[in-house]
């Protein structure tokens, strides 16, 4: 897929933001359809397949919830990224949890919200084979030989430090919710408090500054994004 073959569907009922992404959105390169309404959205959907979904939550007539679960549900081949005036994390999370790939919040940068598409499409792109080697700054992990390295320096984690930083490589660029690391990691829903612990004990090791880390990134109320 070339850049400038990507099609971006946005599902937004606010013409100025539609407007908004077209213009921006067409000067990076890619194709721009907008829809005012999920029903619309649909029907689009069924006629051409986009590359990737920009949504708005807060739609007229299907909530944005809904739509996205029920595009999950018929396993779409695209992503979907959240684009909501919402300041609530409930709403965030429940959308990452439904399915949606990232989120972005209004108002937004256009070149943040480039950024995020960007990783969204690269991930949908990559084969289910994990990268051998992880490499971002200083921070290099080898997930085949399980061995991580700061500045050249072997990095001692006990097996759930590296269960977290493991799972968050494999969605590097992308937030993971609480949630979902306490399910894959512990195979349950514990304490979010018992997560904050590990976190913190994580990036003592591998941070150089941990009161203001510059790999693992907190999405507050919502989760963990490790840079790519």
């Amino acid at each position: 897929m070339t850049h400038a073959a990507v099609k971006i569907l946005v599902v937004d009922d606010e013409p100025p933001i539609r407007r908004l992404l077209d213009v921006g959105l067409s000067s990076q390169g890619f194709a721009v359809k907008g829809a005012q309404n999920a029903r619309s959205a649909i029907e689009m959907v069924q006629s051409d397949v986009p590359d990737l979904v920009l949504l708005d939550l807060g739609l007229p007539d299907i909530n944005g919830h809904d739509l996205l679960s029920r595009w999950r549900a018929e396993n779409v081949p695209f992503p979907i990224v959240i684009l909501s005036s919402r300041t609530d994390e409930a709403g965030i999370v429940q959308a990452l949890e439904i399915g949606a790939d990232d989120y972005v919040t209004k108002p937004f940068g256009m070149n943040e919200l480039v950024a995020r598409i960007r990783v969204a499409l690269r991930h949908r792109l990559q084969t289910n084979g994990e990268k051998p080697i992880f490499q971002a700054g200083d921070l290099s992990v080898d997930l085949v030989k399980r061995i991580v390295r700061v500045r050249g320096m072997d990095v001692r984690l006990t097996p759930k430090e590296y269960d977290i930083l493991r799972l968050l490589v494999q969605h590097s660029g992308r937030v993971l919710t609480h949630r979902l690391i306490l399910e894959k990691v512990w195979g349950e829903i514990s304490d979010v408090q018992y997560l904050r612990v590990y976190i913190r004990q994580l990036r003592q090791k591998i941070e150089e500054n941990p009161d203001h880390p510059r790999y693992i990134l907190t999405e507050t109320g919502v989760g963990y994004r490790l840079v790519e």
